[in-house]
Order: C-alpha cells, then structure tokens, then sequence
C-alpha cells in the first residue's frame, strides 16, 4: 500500500505564482550611488525653488498694497485699556501719540469749523486728538484696510454716545495712492482741484481744494513704492488743500536709513572712497610716495644717498608690482558696478522691540535714487509687519514743491519732544497720557523705546 505524501503548506503546484524572489544582501536595499543622491537633492531644490517662484509671483500679481491692506486687517482691535497696561510697547505708544497731539495742536490754527481729510485713518486713533481741538466741523477719514474703516465707524459711533457736540465724520475704504479721492462725494463736494500739479499754472494760481488740513500719520512711506503713486498721492493731498491748508504727517526718517546702509558699507568694505576715508593722506599705503626722482640732501635727513639708489629703484618697482595689483582689484570691483549696478547689501538694524531689514540692494552712498522702489521690512512688537519704502526727504521736498506745497516744518520725534514738552497744554498732556511722571516729571518711556520712535521724524507743508 503506498501511503500518500502530504502538500507541503510552503509549497505550490500552481502555475500562476511567480518565481521566489532574489533576497538581497543586509542593507542593501538603502544603498543609493551617490550620483542618486545628488540627482534626488537637485530634484528636491527643483521643486523648492519653483514654489517661491510661484509663491514670488503671487506675491507680486496681488502687489505691496494687498499685502499691507491685509496685515492691517488682521491686526486684532486690541482697545484703549490693553494699550495702557498690557501692550509691551505702552511707553512708546503713548510717546508717539503724544508727538502727533503736538503736531496737531500746532499748526491746526485759530480758525473754526476746520475739515480734517485724514489719508490712512486706520482704526481712528486720532478721532480723540480732533475731538480735543474743538475746532474740527467735519472729519473723512480713508484708509485701504475695509476692517480698520469698520473699526474706525464703531470707535466714532461709540463717541458719539458720549459727546452732544461731536465733529461730522465719515469714513471710506479707499487706495489714496492709486486712485483719485474725487471719486468720494464728500470730498468733492468740499473741494479737490483734479488739475493740480506741474505743468498746470492756471490751476496753480486760480485752483485749489477745499479742506484745510490733510493728515498722513505713518503711512506715506507706503505711496514711495513707485513715481506713479508718489505722484498721485501727492495729486490727492495738493487738490484737497485750500491755498494755506497745511500738510502734516509722521514719516520714516530716510537720514537715519542714509546712516545705516553707509555704515554697513563701510563695516563690508564697499562704501566708495569719500566715504570710506579713502582720500585722507594718513591713510594712504606707503607705496603711495609723492618724492621726487632727483636726491636733494635739503629735503630730509630721511632721504636716500646716491649711492642708494639701486636698492630704492628695486624697492620702487616691487611697490609699483603691488599697485599695480590692487588698480586691478578696484577696476573689478567697479566694472561689478557698471551700469548702475549696486553690490548685494542684505542687512538689519534695530533692537528688541523694532527691526529694520534690507533683503536686497542698498546704495553704498546711501544715497537713495532713483527715489522710488527702495523696500525693505519693518517689524514693530504687537503693532507692525509689513514692507516699505524709503522716502529719501530731499526729493520728497523737491516733487512736493511741484504740487505747491512747501515745507514749514521738519523735526525728528526726540526734537519735538525738547521743543514742546513744557507747553502749557502738552505739558499736562504729557503727564495725563503717561509720557512722563507727574510728580517728578521724568519721562517713561524706556531707552529701546525712544531709539524705535527715532525712526520718525514729523512734518509741515503749507500750500501756496
């Protein structure tokens, strides 16, 4: 009887599995050449490199002024009691408050029934501050940011519940910048002047606007993203303005971003020569001999004898070798430079509240032309992340010359501060608004604080 083998349950007749497969030695399953590996990473930087390049183009299609409109839209109304006690930045929020009280109270006049055009309104921070003046009829405020108008509305509409006597306002959501503000019926029904500007001379001495002041407080630099909105900008506050309204704002100090980009230059080596002392004689290389080739024993106990001379020749022609060599250095350095073209200049400044960034060129000069288009990053603890522009003050004062405006006033913050801090009413304001110390008068605001609010620098045009 022949007994039946069992199937082995490791093993199958059937036709359809495929051969066993080959195992392979420990570990090598991981192993990649290393021509794999370079090809994968460069892959890699492929995919990373067309993303920011998509991510750039974004960016750049929805333009500086979505990014900002958006930043400021999604600042959180954070109210008045947060500001005086929890904000990190209370001393300094409160000084620059303080500096545009100043200003107001300044040059807002003697007159009566005044309409305030208030470019980049915001939130409303500075309802409060015309309230004050008593002086103020009717106040617009415009601003891109639709959630700061909205917030804007709520803070005048909660005023109004306090105050019988309360100045008319309105508020739009509008890009002073890129568009004319004669669109708004209010403001053209005030008065604004649509052929202000150069070129025109029967606007300039029969037109004019309607509104005695024009405000921009830290929001300017923004218009300095091209000379189309630097221009059309200044269009909008020259046309509002009645012959003597004034112009008032707080701005970026381009003096002090002159300062910081030359000083990077110079720490790098590619500030040009008159800046760099490269011209003063205490530092040229000793090579660099004006002696003549005649010996006159009569010039210097130093000089050499004739007999001399060979080694000094041999000495001469090594060091003319070395001049020669470093002409070659700075002929390179300047034909990197041709053109225009102006070295690669990422740097920051700033301390532990504030932070300015340049992320591309800078002029080593630091002086700031053409005009326009000069950006970099501003970060302001709790308050500010967002580009913007350099306004170089000079040719700002030269373009608003064009539209009728001339300067009255220019003063950095720490200067307004000495000038009017023993005012009769700034003064007390000071006190009342937590500047400085009631009883012994001494200011609050801390050190980092004062160096982030000597950034700005505030200013006065009259138009004429």
């Amino acid at each position: 009887m022949v007994e039946k083998r069992g199937r082995s349950p490791s093993r199958s007749r059937s036709r359809s599995r495929s051969p066993p497969r080959q195992r392979k030695r420990p570990g090598a399953g991981a192993r990649l050449s290393q021509a794999d590996r370079e090809a994968a990473l460069r892959k890699q930087r492929e995919r990373e490199e067309e993303a920011a390049r998509l991510a750039q183009q974004e960016a750049a299609s929805r333009g500086v002024h979505d990014v900002v409109k958006q930043h400021y839209n999604m600042v959180p109304e954070r109210g008045r009691e947060w500001r005086q006690t929890d904000s990190k930045i209370k001393g300094l929020r409160s000084y620059n408050n303080w500096v545009k009280s100043s200003l107001i109270q300044k040059f807002i006049g003697d007159e009566r029934n005044l309409k305030i055009l208030d470019i980049g309104c915001g939130k409303g921070g500075d309802l409060q501050k015309w309230q004050a003046s008593r002086k103020v009829e009717l106040y617009v405020g415009c601003d891109p940011a639709d959630v700061s108008i909205k917030q804007a509305k709520d803070r005048y509409a909660s005023m109004q519940k306090k105050s019988r006597r309360l100045f008319h306002a309105e508020f739009y959501a509008k890009d002073c910048f890129g568009e004319w503000l004669g669109d708004i019926p209010i403001i053209r029904d005030v008065g604004i002047d649509p052929g202000v500007g150069p070129g025109n001379a029967v606007s300039q001495r029969w037109g004019g606007g309607g509104w005695d002041m024009v405000t921009m407080m830290f929001c300017m630099h923004y218009a300095f993203e091209s000379e189309a909105k630097a221009k059309g900008m200044l269009r909008n506050v020259a046309g509002a303005l009645k012959k003597g309204g004034r112009f008032i704002g707080c701005i970026p100090n381009s003096d002090i971003l002159s300062t910081k980009v030359i000083e990077h230059h110079k720490a790098n080596g590619t500030a040009p020569a008159e800046t760099n002392g490269a011209d003063d004689d205490d530092n040229r290389p000793a090579f660099a001999s004006d002696d003549e080739d005649d010996w006159d024993p009569e010039k210097s106990l130093d000089s050499p004898k004739p007999e001399d001379t060979e080694h000094a020749d041999a000495s001469k022609k090594a060091d003319s070798k070395d001049k020669d060599k470093d002409k070659d250095k700075d002929k390179d350095k300047k034909a990197e430079q041709e053109d225009g073209e102006i070295e690669e200049s990422g740097f920051s400044f700033g301390n532990s509240i504030y932070r300015v960034k340049f992320s591309g060129k800078t002029p080593p000069d630091g002086t700031f032309r053409p005009p326009y288009g000069w950006k970099y990053f501003y970060w302001l603890e709790e308050a500010v992340e967002a580009p913007e522009y350099v306004v170089p003050w000079e040719a700002f004062r030269a373009l608003a010359e064009d539209y009728n405006l001339e300067l009255q006033y220019r003063k950095p913050f720490r200067e307004v501060w000495e000038e009017q801090k023993d005012d009769p009413e700034l003064g007390p304001l000071s006190e009342r608004m937590g500047v400085r110390d009631r009883r012994t008068g001494q200011l609050l605001t801390r050190e980092d604080e004062l160096a982030a609010s000597d950034f700005y620098h505030a200013f006065c045009f009259y138009k004429v």
